[in-house]
């Protein structure tokens, strides 16, 4: 089954002491090492052709990070992502135990006949809104804001 151009995620939250605290994602290889700043996701991917969004979400966020997560979701506004795609995302509360999280990996060919196997992700992370903000990639940022203002506090 091929993919389509667009991607469906979960952006999981928990309540901290000062506001909500976001799931974030670091992505592996070496194109991502040593970057934090605006190279942070929420566990998403790609939609396969035929596949229902939150379908594609679930799937995703359990491939690229080990975990299942359960409970109520609350859809978000798609974005359009410039030569992209949409992104589709569901906002869902849960506090989850990150010492677990493993993500799947990717194959990075290096030569004719070298390969390195790399994890999809590299870093798990519950991040405070002003962290979360700077960390996320700038083309998921309106995503993050907008979860933000429906719980109250953006």
């Amino acid at each position: 089954m091929s993919a389509s151009s667009d991607s469906a995620g979960l952006l999981v939250f928990r309540r901290g002491a000062a506001g909500p605290e976001f799931l974030l994602v670091h992505p592996g290889g070496p194109y991502w090492r040593g970057k934090d700043e605006h190279a942070w996701s929420f566990p998403k991917g790609r939609i396969e052709i035929g596949e229902a969004p939150l379908t594609a979400a679930r799937r995703e966020f359990q491939e690229e990070t080990g975990l299942v997560v359960d409970g109520d979701l609350m859809e978000l506004t798609p974005l359009r992502r410039q030569g992209r795609g949409h992104v589709f995302c569901w906002l869902i509360e849960a506090d989850l135990d990150l010492s677990s999280a493993r993500s799947n990996t990717f194959d990075l060919k290096n030569s004719e006949r070298d390969r390195t196997v790399f994890p999809e992700v590299d870093a798990f992370a519950y991040c405070a809104s002003p962290l979360a903000l700077r960390r996320i990639h700038k083309s998921l940022r309106p995503v993050l804001e907008e979860a933000l203002h429906r719980l109250g506090s953006g």
